[in-house]
Order: C-alpha cells, then structure tokens, then sequence
C-alpha cells in the first residue's frame, strides 16, 4: 500500500501488527479489478508484493485499444519494484513491420528491463498454429510466432516444469559391463518416463473460439490463449500466490488465476473491457464455462 494507504502502512508497521497489516493488503488488492492506469494501481502496492505477472502490453500500435497507449519504461521500473524478490514477469510482445523491416521494439524492451535488474531468464516462443494468411507479396515467410520473455529478479522462487511430450522409448536395456576383477557386471535396465519436459516453445491454436470459448472475450481485440496463461501461472507459480496483470485487456489471466487457485490483480484502462472481464468473472463463478 502506497499513497493514500501509507498512513494506514505506517501505522501497521510501528505496531508490528503484521497478521493486521497482510490482511488489510489482501481486502484492498486480492482478487480485484481496478479500472485505472496500471501505474496508479502499483502505486498502491508496496515492494515486493507481487508472485507473478503475465502480461502482453499493446506494442507497436497494432491495436487501438479504444486509443489508450502506455508509458513503457515507467511501468517496466514500477513492476520491478512490486515483483517480490524471486517473482516472474512473462512479457508477451512481436513486433510491427512497417515499410520492410521489423521495429525491433521487443528487443528493446527486454534490454531495457536488463537494465533496471531484471535477469532475462528465457526468451520463449508463442508458437500460433493456425496463423493467418499472410501476402507472398512482402517477399517474407509468414508470421506465426511471438516472443514470451520471462524476466526473474533473481533466481526465480517457483518452477514447476510441464512435462507433456511424450517419449518415444519407455525402456532401454543395459550395456553388460566387466568389473576390475574380471567378473561380468549384470545390466541395469533404464527406464524412461512416460513424458518428458517440454522445450521453450509453446504451440497455442490462434483464433475466433480457438483461445478460449468465451464468446464475449471477441468484443477485445487481442487475446491470450487460455491454455498458455494457464502454462506460465502453473509454471512460474504456486497455489495461493498472487497474479498480477497490468493490462488485463478480456480478463483471461484473472481467470486462468482463479481457476488454479491463485490470487489475482488486474489493471484495466478501459471501462468497456473492465465490464468483459466481471462478466466472464461472474460466469465463472456461476459455473457456466
């Protein structure tokens, strides 16, 4: 808490009233949607107060999203700030080609978050399998990825690996091996698992009712398979944690949040897509997804 609750923390704080203090924070900021600048929420947060965020940011003007545009290098410092020691950031950005060339502008970002401290802990790959067509005219192959930079403040906290491909060869017999005595060594057979961990690139379907069946998420421009939230929250975090999106945008990663029993906060600079994200909210809640 920050601003306007920082009588409130200081208070907490001299008293020593921790338990108090922890549970002011999570009825001011648990599981809520704030319809404001993601900069005036975080300003709300203390340090260190974020588990995890998983976010894709507007980039290069390739969405209007009802005009709204973003201070990059502002919000990049304040959620260094908020991310706990060990936290996550998963930036999912690409970026525009304009007149034959790539504006590099992911690139920048990530170097830049480099250099306010953040550790560029993997540089992942969105892999969309049902990309659109593309113009053989731009003498360029077609388009079908995008980059999910996962940022660490240091060793990350939490990793629990996926493994869901699976292994082609279950049992291997062993190589008969002489012992320094002259004496034959009986074989140990190896066993494999089932399935293996996953490499970093993620293949998603791309589309209408492709990245998730909620027909009312369409009214937003850009959305994020569900299955690929859900990937990086189980990944990157544990049950209890605390989520954070700051653009919430259709309200996907609140969701996915819920679903696997994490706490969730959300930014959302646009009334009109605050109202998406409470309804699939609330149909989640009702049971009917």
């Amino acid at each position: 808490m920050r601003k306007s609750n920082e009588n409130i923390s200081n208070w907490l704080d001299k008293n020593g009233n921790k338990e108090m203090k922890e549970q002011i924070e999570k009825e001011l900021f648990y599981n809520k949607i704030f319809n404001e600048n993601c900069l005036d929420t975080m300003a709300k947060m203390e340090d260190n107060f974020i588990d995890l965020t998983v976010t894709s940011p507007p980039y290069d003007d390739l969405r209007t999203y009802n005009g709204y545009s973003f201070d990059f290098e502002s919000i990049a410092k304040e959620l260094y700030r908020v991310t706990k020691k060990g936290g996550v950031v998963v930036w999912v950005v690409n970026d525009k080609t304009h007149k034959g060339s790539e504006t590099g502008t992911s690139f920048k970002q990530a170097l830049f978050f480099k250099e306010i401290g953040f550790n560029l802990h993997d540089t992942m790959i969105y892999f969309k399998n049902n990309a659109p067509c593309y113009d053989p005219r731009n003498k360029r192959y077609k388009s079908a990825f995008e980059y999910m930079f996962v940022f660490s403040k240091g060793k990350p906290n939490t990793y629990n690996p996926i493994s869901d491909i699976p292994t082609k060869k279950r049992k291997v017999k062993g190589v008969t091996k002489r012992n320094p005595n002259g004496t034959m060594r009986k074989p140990k057979d190896v066993v494999f698992k089932e399935f293996r961990d996953r490499d970093n690139v993620w293949q998603y379907n791309n589309g209408f009712m492709q990245t998730t069946k909620d027909k009312i998420a369409f009214k937003h421009p850009a959305i994020f398979p569900e299955k690929m939230v859900q990937d990086h929250i189980i990944s990157w975090s544990n049950k209890n944690d605390l989520i954070y999106d700051p653009f919430m945008g259709s309200g996907t990663t609140a969701k996915m949040a819920k679903i696997n029993k994490r706490n969730y906060i959300g930014s959302e600079i646009s009334k009109e897509y605050c109202d998406i994200i409470h309804e699939r909210l609330e149909r989640l809640s009702g049971g009917l997804f």
